[in-house]
């Protein structure tokens, strides 16, 4: 809640809204003034919800629909009985009739559907309230065709929570915008027909369960285009020299920003430039070796050796004027970009607690491209930077910045804090702030202020230093340095880069004060090795920030990109980096062999170029989308069913290219010959993995493709295979023999060439391992499930499965104290167990201490803790569970790695069931109807009372 009293937050409200809005009652809370009932208003989220009711009071209902009330079915037993037999229900888009989208209500939804529409029934006016972006316009639309209103209905939009905010919406309603809704159907109807149609064709190629999308597979692809340029880069060595000089007052008494020594690096010898790590391609070749001087160890030591006795002195000096000016607010992207390099924040985290603060009022709308700001805000950074840092660091006119996004949605303001004036962290932390939200608040509103400072200026200088040879050739060292004379915004803010090899703008490098011909002193003179390095991968900030540079899909959906990416197994972190896998490479050498157009670039980034112009009317949906899927030949009237081009046609359409696959190899789309080796890395069913001649090895799964070395391949295959012969069975005379698989150690038998049976297989117990097993233990792992005996003609048997060690009869089941159990009880004792009640839990044994204690969930308020689970270790704050994904360690996992899975799993999971018991309503839900309804289950109330209450609810 704002500063102000929630009292007066409502007075303002009340205050703005004139004869459209409410009025102000005694109790200082706001009641409709001019007799129209009651008004639902509908937002997104429960927490926004809770905010806004505060601010509106009596006379409103304010309730969420918990995101999307509608979209096209997942599952087929999601598809409505009339349209089962159509053969489009399956894409949940009837391509052959304008594209129409089949809408239903999840399951999970359709309690809070119902909800809304009985608040609705005795609502005298609906207000939508959703965000005021595309995918908030969706909603509303969503809304509106479900709920199908018979009262007035009209749009509420707002870029920040607060009293002020909300009175204006309620006093300006406006309508539905059809173009965003327009634009969001056709991006919607186009993410789910390749989804949709390519999705299969991984299924089929690559691995089932696996994914395509418009702008999630581009994403991979530039990940594994980095990997690729990674394991392709061949370092080069290269040398120069680096020198210490000491001008002629070095050892005197001097002050202490007089410094009288620095440090130079060699440029050229005999005006011919000495070579640097520009100089070098990707495969570790001297790119002008006639214009550059390449020094290996030798020579650059045979050189350094010539120059000892040199003497030195100073050739040139220019010094230039410094100057640096604020960095735009945040939008979107440099917000994920910044909270990613300052705080270690995830961008789905980041945006994860930006919509916490915009929905607690601290901030204004978190998704935008708007680097704007409205003159309020404007006026409330300079006041604070006035009263934080004094009138010197202020301009004297405002500053006003222009986005350099294309296509950018400019509707609302950049992020900021919200209100007409700004509150301190401090302030912030006193209303309740803490944590990562504080943390976050701190960054954007340190942002802003700065944003309307002075720029920061100063000197920047650059030295050159030259000396004989004792063979005369004239070496040239050069060294430059920066001088902050006024620190103006950077008083406030300094910007973070992904480079940590670069100066922050805030870094000074002081030299000596030096003039042309001035004598200086080499106290040191050594020769200094370089070497070129592979090209970075990308960060989850880099990642963003090149997605947007070549403009390919929306801001507001890269953070969930980024987590589909990693929840799909495309790509694992190491430390802070995105590493392809395997699994990756074979899905993106499918997609650019066949299906090259959809993971093109260019093309990515043209599709949401014509999005954007259906957004503004400039273009029409169903022609766009039937040449996207149908190809060139569509025309307007008739569409083609079949189409005669080859592939490699790019005119051809999404149907087209997915109807024939028989071209594809999926195991050749799925091979990666090893440069330099007969190796070939596989991408099977259970993961990667080498062969040569038949013989095999598992890739560990945390090995970046980069670090597959062929030396790594061989130490690989050379290990011990794990496989342990334990002997005979007695009946059947196969060999047994124990294996370490991917899921743990077996032991399985093998069987003769030709056999058309199924190896048995069983896990090993926990009380066992390969070293120790024996043929005893095979032979009795291998006899499960054992059969004890029947009862009423139903088999009593023994097995292990998921949940350890079971007795089955049926449908009853009942569980063993021991694993060692499944071999020794006898048909009386599995019967006696079977006649005993049901245990109402599973839990035996008092709860296993965590294996590490982590800070309080942000969220939740609540400790966080790392547990052993059946499945492995999982994060939990005592009512939410998560379990840790590839590349998480328990060892070295964040709060806020550990936070963003919690909120992950907190939002994937369904809405929970309401209890069947009347709860309690809000005074505020108080209508002609439920009045009504209480009169007539009341057993004082009469008859007579029954319209009185009526009438006064009208």
């Amino acid at each position: 809640m704002p500063a102000r009293s929630r009292a007066a937050g409502k007075t303002a409200a009340a205050s703005e809204n004139g004869d459209n809005g409410a009025a102000t009652g005694n109790n200082g809370a706001a009641v409709n003034g001019n007799g129209r009932g009651t008004r639902l208003v509908i937002v997104e989220s429960p927490a926004k919800a809770r905010t806004i009711a505060g601010y509106l009071g009596k006379g409103y209902v304010v309730e969420s629909s918990i995101g999307h009330i509608r979209d096209m079915p997942d599952k087929a037993a999601e598809i409505p009985e009339k349209y089962r037999a159509q053969p489009w229900a399956r894409l949940g888009v009837d391509v052959d009739n304008d594209f129409q989208a089949l809408y239903v209500v999840p399951s999970d939804k359709k309690q809070q559907v119902s909800k809304l529409k009985s608040l609705l029934k005795d609502a005298d006016e609906l207000y939508l309230a959703t965000d005021e972006d595309r995918e908030g316009e969706a909603i509303a639309w969503h809304l509106r065709e479900e709920l199908k209103p018979k009262v007035p209905t009209k749009r509420m939009v707002f870029h920040e929570i607060t009293p002020e905010a909300i009175a204006r919406a309620i006093a300006n309603p406006t309508e539905l915008n059809d173009g965003k809704v327009d634009a969001y159907q056709t991006r919607r109807v186009l993410d789910r027909l390749y989804g949709y149609e390519v999705s299969p064709v991984l299924w089929k190629k690559v691995m089932p369960r696996l994914s395509a999308g418009r702008v999630q597979s581009v994403a991979t692809r530039l990940v594994v285009d980095r990997e690729r340029e990674r394991i392709a880069f061949r370092s080069a060595s290269y040398w120069d020299l680096e020198a210490d000089f000491a001008t002629a007052k070095h050892g005197t008494e001097r002050l202490p920003d007089d410094p009288t020594m620095f440090t130079a690096t060699l440029q050229s010898v005999d005006g011919k430039r000495v070579a640097q790590g520009r100089d070098f391609t990707s495969t570790g070749q001297l790119r002008d070796a006639a214009q550059v001087l390449h020094l290996d160890g030798e020579s650059a030591g045979a050189l350094a050796g010539r120059l000892r006795d040199a003497s030195f002195s100073v050739s040139s000096v220019e010094r230039k004027p410094y100057r640096r000016s604020p960095y735009a607010p945040f939008r979107t992207t440099t917000l994920q970009q910044e909270a990613s390099r300052k705080l270690g924040f995830t961008a789905k985290y980041a945006m994860s607690v930006a919509q916490r603060l915009y929905e607690e009022g601290f901030i204004t709308y978190m998704r935008t491209d708007s680097i704007t700001l409205s003159q309020t805000a404007i006026d409330a950074a300079r006041s604070q930077a006035r009263e934080l840092y004094g009138a010197d660091y202020v301009p004297d006119a405002p500053r006003t910045y222009a986005s350099k996004v294309k296509n950018a949605q400019e509707a609302h303001e950049a992020i900021r804090p919200a209100g007409d004036r700004f509150r301190t962290p401090a302030q912030a932390a006193k209303a309740g702030l803490r944590g990562d939200h504080l943390r976050l608040y701190d960054l954007i509103w340190k942002r802003t202020v700065a944003c309307q400072m002075k720029d920061a200026t100063g000197e920047s200088v650059s030295v050159k230093v030259a000396g004989n040879s004792t063979a005369g050739e004239r070496a040239e060292f050069g060294a430059s340095g920066k001088i902050i004379t006024f620190y103006g915004f950077l008083k406030a803010y300094v910007e973070s880069t992904d480079d940590t090899a670069a100066d922050r703008d805030d870094q000074e490098r002081r030299l000596p004060v030096l003039a042309e011909n001035d004598p200086l002193t080499a106290l040191r003179l050594d020769p200094a090795e370089h070497a070129t390095r592979p090209p970075a991968r990308y960060t989850e900030a880099s990642l963003v920030k090149e997605l947007e540079d070549r403009e390919i899909g929306r801001p507001s959906t890269y953070a969930s990109i980024i987590g589909t990416i990693l929840d799909r197994g495309y790509v694992f972190k190491k430390g802070t980096a995105l590493v392809p896998s395997f699994l990756a490479f074979a899905v993106i050498t499918l997609l650019e062999r066949h299906f090259g157009q959809l993971v093109d670039y260019e093309f990515t980034a043209q599709m949401e170029d014509a999005l954007d112009e259906i957004a503004r009317g400039e273009a029409e949906r169903v022609p766009w989308l039937r040449r996207f899927y149908f190809g060139d030949d569509a025309q307007e009237n008739a569409v083609p069913t079949t189409h005669t081009r080859p592939r490699s046609d790019e005119g051809l359409g999404l149907k087209a290219l997915v109807s024939d696959i028989t071209d594809i190899d999926a195991r050749d789309v799925s091979s990666f010959p090893l440069a330099g080796t007969d190796i070939v890395v596989r991408v099977g069913r259970y993961g990667p993995y080498l062969e040569r001649d038949g013989e095999r090895a598992n890739v560990p799964e945390d090995l970046a493709p980069d670090e597959l070395t062929p030396e790594k391949a061989e130490e690989l295959l050379s290990e011990p295979s794990g496989d342990k012969p334990l002997g005979s069975d007695p009946e059947s005379g196969h060999q047994l023999v124990a294996k370490a698989g991917r899921f743990g150690p077996y032991v399985t038998e093998v069987l003769p060439e030709g056999a058309k049976d199924k190896p048995r297989t069983a896990s090993l117990l926990k009380s066992m391992t390969l070293d120790t097993v024996t043929l005893d233990d095979a032979l009795k792992l291998l006899s499960l499930p054992r059969t004890l005996g029947e009862v009423d003609g139903e088999p009593v048997t023994v097995q292990n499965g998921r949940y350890g060690p079971y007795v089955k009869r049926g449908a009853e089941s009942r569980s063993l104290a021991t694993e060692e159990d499944m071999f020794t009880i006898s048909f009386d004792q599995a019967k006696a167990l079977l006649a005993e009640p049901k245990p109402r839990g599973r839990g035996r044994a008092a709860a296993a201490p965590p294996l590490r204690e982590l800070g309080n969930d942000p969220a939740s308020g609540k400790p966080m803790v790392i547990k052993d689970g059946r499945f492995g270790p999982y994060v939990t704050d005592g009512e939410t569970n998560a379990s840790l994904r590839k590349g998480d360690e328990v060892a070295t996992i964040t709060v806020e790695r550990a936070a963003e899975l919690l909120a992950d799993r907190r939002a994937a999971a369904p809405a929970p069931r309401a209890k069947r018991t009347t709860a309690a309503k809000p005074k505020a839900a108080t209508t002609k109807a439920t009045t009504t309804k209480k009169a007539a289950t009341t057993k004082k109330a009469t008859t007579a009372k029954k319209p009185a209450a009526k009438k006064s609810a009208e």
